[in-house]
C-alpha cells in the first residue's frame, strides 16, 4: 500500500516538473527566441504615403470662354483595410457570410467575411448617429476591397456640402480609415453646349494604377481621363502632376500629423479654335432638324469655328459617374444616338461631289471642258439620267463646269470623270481628305468611303473600279461617303483659291507661359502647285456663286441680302433604318470675293438640299454677319434635345427672310438617278443603327440592402 502510493507520488512530481519544464521552453521561446517576431506585431507609430492625383487642366474658347472647368467637390473615402484592422482591435471574431465557390467546375460552401458588415459596424453607424451617413452599394464596397485591398480608398461621399465637410473633419479621430478631401470635379457650365467636341472623362480604375505606382505608396488615388472628344484627345496635356502626402499614424491606426505634402499641380489648358457664342447659335439652329450636323469654318486657316451636330447629350452626367439607365438611354434606347457625331460621321454625299469632281477634272487639264447634257448618259442599254431628266425628261443641254455646277449637271460630271479615270478621281479625292481621315484632334473621325482610294482597295483588293463605279462617284452615290467635315474642308480649299488647310478645333495649349501646342495652322496642299490653274478654280467658284445668286440655280435659300454667298447643294438616295431615304447637304462660303467662312450642314432624311439645308446655313450666315457686324450673339446652357427620325420636306425661313433675299431656285432630288442603273456596290445605311465602339465609362452602383442605413434614425441628406 505504502509503495503504491509513493509510486504515484512520485509519477505526479515528475509530471508536475515535465509540465513546469514545458512551460519554461515555451516562455523561452516567446520572451527570448521570439522577442522581435512579437515586437514587429505590436502596432506602432508609422509613416503613410498617399498619392493625390493632379487638377484637370480647364478648357476654353477661342476668346476665353470655360467650356470645362473643375469645381470644388468634397469627398469622404474608406480605407477599407484600417476599418477592418480597427474592427479587429476591438472584437475576437469578424462575421462572415456563406458563399457558394466554384472550383473546377464544380460549386462548394465556403466562408468570407462580411466587409458590410463590418463598416456598418464600425464606421457608418457613427456617421447615421451625427447625420452624416448615406445609402450606399455594398456589392461595390465588397468588390473594391477584393480588388483593391487597402491600397485605394472606396469613394462613400462625393456630395457634401460644406457644413457636412467641417463636421467630417471634426470627428476624423473617431474615425479609423476615414479620409476627407477636397477634390476637384469636372464640370460643363454650359452642359450640352459643344458636347461632341468636348467630351466627358471617366473615374480612374485599377488597370490605371501602375505597378511602379503599387510599390511606392500606400494609398493610390488616380486621375479621371478623358474617353470622349478633346478631353480624349489632349488627356496627356490635361492631367496634372501628382500630389504626395506622408502622414504619421498612430498605432490605432490614427492621423497624428502630417509629415510632408507636395501639391499636386495642374494640368495645361487647352484653348479650342471654336468660337462659344457661333457655336450656341449653330447648335440652336439645327433643332429644326431631328438628325443633322453642320461645320463652320474659317477658310484661311482651317479652324473650327463651330461644329454640331443634334441629337446631344450633357457631359455632366458622365461625372462622377453615370446612371445605368441615363447610359442605356444614350447608347440604345434612343435610337437618334446622341452620343454619336454626326459632323464627323461618313454618310452618302451626293451632288456635293461634284465638286473634288471639279477639281479632278481641273488637275487633269480639263477645267475648261464642254460637255452636252442629253438628259442622260449611257453605259452599255442602261441610261444614268440626269436629276431634270428623271423628272421631266429634260436636258440641260452644252455645259461649261460653271453652269454643271449652277444646275448641278449629272451627265456632265459624268462625262468628266470618265474622262479624268478612276486612278486620278481617287488620287484627287484623296489629296483633299476624301477617303481617309482629316487629322483633326477629335477621337473616331471617319475617313469616308472613295471608290479605287488606298482604303477602298484594302477593302475590296479584287474589285475592279468600271465607267459606271467612277461616274456614281462624281455625283455622291454608289460606293462614296463622306462626313460634312471633310466636305466643309474641300469647300474652305475652293473659297480660298486652292490651299487645303487641315482642320482644327485645338487652337493652343499652354501650361503657365509655356506654350506646348502652338497657334499654326498646317497646309496640307495647294493644288495650284498640284497642276490646277487659279482660272480653274474661280470657274468652280463661279459655279457655286451661280447656284446662289442666278436663276435656275439650286441653292436660292441659302442667298443674303448685302452679302454674296457661293454654295453646292446635294441631294443622296440612301437607306435609313431599311427603308429608302434621302441625305441632304449644303456646301457654302462667303463673302465671295474675300471669303472668310465656310459652312456645311447635312440633315439625315430631308428630302432636298435647297429646301432643308440651305434655310438653315441662311440662318447661320445672318449670325456670323451679324456678330461681324458688332451684335453680340447670346450664350446659355443648352438643355439635351432627344432628336427625331422624322423625314422633313422643307425648313420654312422666316417670311421677311425670304421677301428680303427673293429666292429663286430649282431643285434638285436624287430620284430614280440610281434604280435606272446597276451598280456594283449598294449605297450604304443613311447612318449606323448602332455607334460603332462606346467607351464605357464610369455606371454609378446601385443601392443594395446591406448598404442602406437605419431609417429609425435621422438622416441628413
Amino acid at each position: 500500500m505504502e509503495t503504491a502510493y509513493r509510486l504515484r507520488l512520485y509519477l505526479l512530481t515528475a509530471l508536475v516538473l515535465l509540465g513546469f519544464g514545458a512551460l519554461l521552453h515555451r516562455l523561452h521561446e516567446v520572451q527570448i527566441e521570439d522577442t522581435q517576431k512579437y515586437r514587429d506585431r505590436v502596432p506602432s507609430p508609422r509613416n503613410v504615403s498617399v498619392r493625390e492625383p493632379g487638377v484637370r487642366g480647364e478648357i476654353r474658347d477661342a476668346h476665353g470662354v470655360l467650356l470645362a472647368r473643375n469645381s470644388r467637390n468634397y469627398e469622404v473615402s474608406f480605407n477599407i483595410e484600417e476599418i477592418i484592422n480597427a474592427y479587429q482591435l476591438q472584437h475576437d471574431d469578424s462575421p462572415f457570410v456563406e458563399t457558394l465557390r466554384s472550383e473546377n467546375g464544380m460549386s462548394r460552401a465556403g466562408k468570407k467575411k462580411n466587409i458590410a458588415a463590418i463598416v456598418n459596424e464600425v464606421i457608418i453607424s457613427r456617421l447615421t448617429h451625427y447625420g452624416l451617413a448615406k445609402d450606399y452599394s455594398a456589392k461595390a464596397l465588397e468588390v473594391h476591397y477584393s480588388t483593391h485591398g487597402g491600397l485605394v480608398p472606396f469613394s462613400y461621399r462625393t456630395d457634401l456640402t460644406y457644413e457636412q465637410f467641417a463636421r467630417f473633419a471634426e470627428l476624423n479621430l473617431e474615425l479609423p480609415g476615414v479620409y476627407i478631401n477636397l477634390r476637384p470635379q469636372r464640370q460643363y457650365p454650359y452642359k450640352t453646349l459643344a458636347c461632341h467636341i468636348l467630351g466627358y472623362t471617366k473615374e480612374w480604375e485599377k488597370g490605371d494604377i501602375p505597378e511602379e505606382g503599387q510599390k511606392k505608396f500606400n494609398h493610390y488615388i488616380g486621375e479621371e481621363k478623358g474617353i470622349a472628344g478633346v478631353e480624349m484627345t489632349m488627356d496627356s496635356y490635361l492631367t496634372g502632376k501628382e500630389g504626395v502626402k506622408t502622414v504619421l499614424k498612430d498605432e490605432k491606426g490614427r492621423i497624428v500629423s502630417m509629415i510632408d505634402y507636395t501639391k499636386p499641380q495642374m494640368g495645361a489648358d487647352v484653348t479650342l479654335t471654336i468660337d462659344s457664342r457661333v457655336q450656341y447659335l449653330v447648335e440652336n439652329i439645327l433643332r429644326r432638324a431631328g438628325r443633322a450636323a453642320a461645320v463652320v469654318m474659317n477658310v484661311q486657316t482651317g479652324e473650327i469655328i463651330a461644329m454640331a451636330s443634334v441629337p446631344n447629350y450633357d457631359p455632366n452626367n458622365f461625372i462622377p459617374s453615370i446612371s445605368e439607365k441615363k447610359w442605356e438611354e444614350y447608347k440604345t434606347k434612343n435610337i437618334c444616338l446622341p452620343l454619336m457625331n454626326r459632323a464627323i460621321e461618313s454618310f452618302d454625299p451626293g451632288s456635293t461631289f461634284k465638286l473634288p469632281t471639279a477639281i479632278a477634272g481641273a488637275r487633269a487639264g480639263m477645267g475648261d471642258r464642254v460637255y452636252s447634257c442629253n438628259g442622260y448618259v449611257a453605259y452599255g442599254t442602261h441610261k444614268a439620267g440626269c436629276w431634270i431628266w428623271n423628272q421631266s425628261k429634260g436636258m440641260h443641254g452644252a455645259q461649261n463646269v460653271s453652269k454643271a455646277i449652277q444646275q448641278s449637271c449629272n451627265p456632265y460630271f459624268f462625262r468628266l470623270a470618265n474622262a479624268v479615270g478612276p486612278r486620278a478621281m481617287a488620287e484627287t479625292f484623296t489629296m483633299l481628305s476624301l477617303g481617309r481621315t482629316t487629322g483633326i484632334e477629335l477621337p473616331s473621325e471617319k475617313p469616308g468611303m472613295v471608290i479605287g482610294s488606298p482604303s477602298w482597295k484594302l477593302r475590296y483588293p479584287s474589285t475592279t473600279v468600271t465607267p459606271v463605279d467612277t461616274a456614281f462617284l462624281a455625283i455622291g452615290q454608289g460606293v462614296s461617303s463622306a462626313s460634312p467635315l471633310q466636305l466643309a474642308a474641300v469647300t474652305s480649299c475652293i473659297a480660298n483659291g486652292g490651299k487645303y488647310y487641315q482642320p482644327r478645333v485645338v487652337k493652343k495649349v499652354t501650361r503657365d507661359k509655356e506654350v506646348l501646342v502652338p497657334d499654326q495652322p498646317k497646309l496640307l496642299v495647294d493644288l495650284l502647285q498640284q497642276g490646277v490653274k487659279a482660272e480653274d478654280m474661280e470657274r468652280i467658284r463661279k459655279g457655286m456663286w451661280m447656284a446662289v445668286n442666278q436663276p435656275g440655280g439650286t441653292a436660292g435659300r441659302v442667298k443674303m441680302p448685302g452679302i454674296e454667298v457661293a454654295a453646292k447643294t446635294g441631294t443622296a438616295q440612301s437607306v435609313d433604318r431599311g427603308k429608302k431615304s434621302n441625305n441632304s447637304w449644303t456646301v457654302s462660303f462667303a463673302p465671295f470675293e474675300n471669303p472668310k467662312y465656310a459652312v456645311c450642314v447635312l440633315v439625315v432624311g430631308g428630302k432636298s438640299g435647297g429646301k432643308v439645308c440651305g434655310p438653315l446655313v441662311h440662318l447661320i450666315y445672318r449670325g456670323l454677319f451679324a456678330l461681324d457686324d458688332g451684335l453680340k450673339l447670346p450664350l446659355q446652357p443648352q438643355d439635351e434635345v432627344a432628336g427625331n427620325t422624322d423625314s422633313i420636306e422643307e425648313i420654312l425661313l422666316p417670311e421677311d427672310t425670304l421677301a428680303a433675299v427673293e429666292a429663286v431656285e430649282i431643285t434638285e432630288t436624287a430620284d430614280n438617278v440610281q434604280t435606272n442603273l446597276d451598280t456594283t456596290q449598294p449605297n450604304q445605311d443613311n447612318e449606323p443603327t448602332t455607334t460603332d465602339i462606346l467607351p464605357t465609362p464610369t455606371i454609378t452602383p446601385e443601392i443594395d440592402s446591406a448598404g442602406t442605413i437605419p431609417r429609425a434614425i435621422p438622416v441628413e441628406e
